[in-house]
């Protein structure tokens, strides 16, 4: 019976230690964040995911125990960069991630080596936004409408181009998608940035290009480029006379996402507790207006289930594409 007392006092123990366990680690996750929190970014300073993470860091403290977000940029390789470096860090919740279509969504279909898989790497917070983006086409050409120009495209392949900011950028890949859907074959010439294609335009050396709203808009205002088609299907407030694609090309719909994401295995509770701070966040009226006015935008939001369920989905959607399209992994 000694032996029998003695297993029984350590069941005993290892339960009053289970019992005791969870609520310190919900204590912990209610205390995060004790100290600067980083968000890697996959462009330079001025872009337009550059000034979404700018956005939520000016409204993030004040939920947050007093402790910023601090922006970092980590451009390169198609944001890969920034994607495997946050998937080597701890799950901790002090170094996150601006997830986007590129890094999060195409990336393996693009490269045999890619440093870490998208499916399992990281641990989705939030849905932050979507920025609409517009196709742009130089002015001097003579066509009025999205399927006037398909048309003209389909009747002369590889007569029309278009910019895009490198292969596996979103500009590349919802052009790949735009020539699939369409069945029209636009060639690719590769620029730097956004800033470069949207000269390329206005200056006439290329066709067309995909831009986000808040980077054309002021342009096609002054009339200096055309904007033929929003690629959301949605109508966009800045642009009303400017139609969805869809209403061309039928269930056309695609949007430059972005979300916080963090490494993978990150506890629920601290992943709930970052979901309800950055919720928080995107409710602040002057974080609203500078996302939803400022860059054009459709703030998301929602849950951690809710943005895992897209990612998903943006998972099947463009590896597909970029087999249609004939691009071929480096």
């Amino acid at each position: 019976m000694p032996f029998a007392n003695f297993v029984r006092r350590q069941i005993i123990g290892i339960a009053a230690l289970a019992a005791t366990a969870v609520p310190a680690f919900a204590q912990s996750a209610a205390q995060w964040p004790d100290r600067p929190v980083r968000l890697l970014v996959t462009v330079g300073a001025g872009g337009a995911a550059d000034t979404l993470s700018r956005n939520l860091s000016n409204g993030f403290a004040q939920f947050a125990n007093g402790q910023p977000l601090i922006v970092e940029n980590r451009p390169g390789a198609g944001g890969t960069l920034a994607a495997a470096a946050v998937a080597r860090e701890k799950p901790d919740g002090y170094t996150l991630f601006l997830a986007e279509v590129g890094a999060n969504a195409v990336a393996h279909a693009l490269t045999t080596k890619l440093p870490y898989d998208p499916h399992t790497a990281f641990t989705p917070i939030i849905h932050v936004a979507n920025l609409p983006a517009v196709l742009l086409m130089r002015a001097t050409l003579p066509y009025a409408t999205l399927a006037e120009f398909l048309a003209a495209a389909k009747q002369q392949p590889g007569k029309f181009n278009y910019a895009a900011a490198g292969v596996g950028n979103w500009t590349h890949l919802f052009m790949a998608y735009l020539n699939s859907q369409a069945g029209t074959e636009m060639v690719n010439v590769v620029y730097r940035s956004g800033a470069e294609m949207l000269t390329s335009v206005l200056r006439g050396d290329t066709d067309v290009a995909p831009l986000t709203v808040s980077t054309s808009l002021s342009h096609v205002k002054e009339g200096r480029v055309r904007a033929l088609a929003g690629f959301a299907s949605k109508p966009m407030p800045q642009l009303p006379d400017t139609p969805p694609a869809s209403r061309t090309i039928r269930d056309f719909d695609i949007t430059v996402w972005h979300g916080i994401a963090g490494p993978a295995g990150m506890d629920p509770a601290l992943v709930a507790r970052m979901n309800g701070i950055f919720n928080q966040v995107l409710q602040v009226p002057a974080v609203r207006k500078a996302i939803e006015e400022a860059q054009a935008a459709e703030i998301v939001g929602g849950t951690p289930q809710q943005f895992d369920a897209f990612i998903k989905s943006e998972l099947k959607r463009w590896p597909e594409v970029v087999k249609a399209a004939g691009i071929k992994p480096e």
